[in-house]
């Protein structure tokens, strides 16, 4: 009688599992894998938390008004609001440890005008192409560099984990310059060449542009003529497994690339129709 009894009550321990199981899954978020899908936790949250050096015009804290903005955080807002996603933190990080902390789980994505490059690409999934853009060289108004070949025998400065950097570093290797010195900010970078530690600085172009039209402490000016060569694709990155977020951000840019949406962005963040990329040529790859 005891035998039985102790069965059945296995077996009804056993149905209650399942059936608790089964409830559950109804609910879950979570992958074939294990892993909770990032998109559906983050619009439990209502929270998307980006990653940005915190670089002017890109994707940075307002001083004045404690916003985030810049290109990047608006095309991101954007496309968090079609998402129906509230809100959109930002999480400032030095730019050579944005995938770093992105692998760590620390932030949902990156969205810092970062270039996609093959060795990039095997730290992270990048969305579709936002825009396109390039490189420039930063001087002293009194300067008298008028022409990549002039900065051969001078002191170059680049910020550390950029694209811009590694031209740099190109061209000390061809004799093109004399030294290069790496800062950790444009910041950095730009009062170091204002203040005469070093003679030049190689930046993001529309860095360059929208931080000398802000700052006018800084006597400096911007090489012209000058044909980028560093010049690349800007896309947000997402962690590798993170296909469901990177599909539903690409669906939102490429209908905001439709609608006018992007370009208007550009425009007015001083970008031109040069810097768009249509949808048929943003494709991830």
């Amino acid at each position: 009688m005891k035998r039985g009894y102790k069965k059945l009550l296995v077996i009804l321990a056993l149905i209650s599992s399942v059936s608790v199981m089964a409830g559950c899954g109804g609910k879950s978020t979570a992958t074939s894998g294990g892993k909770k899908d990032t998109l559906a936790t983050i619009k439990e949250k209502g929270v998307l938390t980006v990653a940005s050096s915190n670089d002017a015009p890109f994707a940075f804290i307002d001083a004045k008004t404690n916003e985030f903005s810049g290109i990047d955080a608006e095309i991101i807002k954007e496309i968090a609001k079609r998402l129906g996603i509230n809100k959109v933190e930002m999480k400032q990080i030095p730019f050579e440890n944005l995938l770093v902390e992105l692998n760590n789980n620390s932030v949902d994505m990156v969205t810092d005008g970062m270039y996609v490059k093959e060795e990039r690409k095997k730290l992270a999934l990048f969305t579709n192409i936002w825009y396109k853009e390039g490189e420039a060289i930063v001087i002293p108004k009194d300067s008298k560099v008028s022409s990549k070949a002039d900065l051969k025998n001078l002191v170059l400065g680049g910020q550390k984990g950029t694209a811009f950097l590694e031209t740099a570093q190109k061209w000390q290797q061809a004799g093109q310059v004399k030294e290069v010195k790496v800062f950790g900010s444009q910041s950095e970078l730009m009062l170091a060449v204002n203040t005469g530690k070093i003679d030049a600085c190689i930046t993001d172009g529309m860095v360059a542009g929208y931080t000398l039209s802000q700052d006018s402490s800084l006597s400096l000016k911007i090489l012209s003529p000058y044909e980028p060569e560093a010049s690349g694709m800007v896309a947000a990155a997402v962690r590798k497994d993170d296909t469901s977020l990177a599909d539903a951000v690409n669906e939102k840019l490429d209908e905001m690339k439709k609608d006018g949406t992007v370009l208007k962005l550009l425009e007015k963040y001083g970008m031109n129709k040069d810097y768009f990329v249509s949808v048929e040529d943003g494709q991830s790859k």
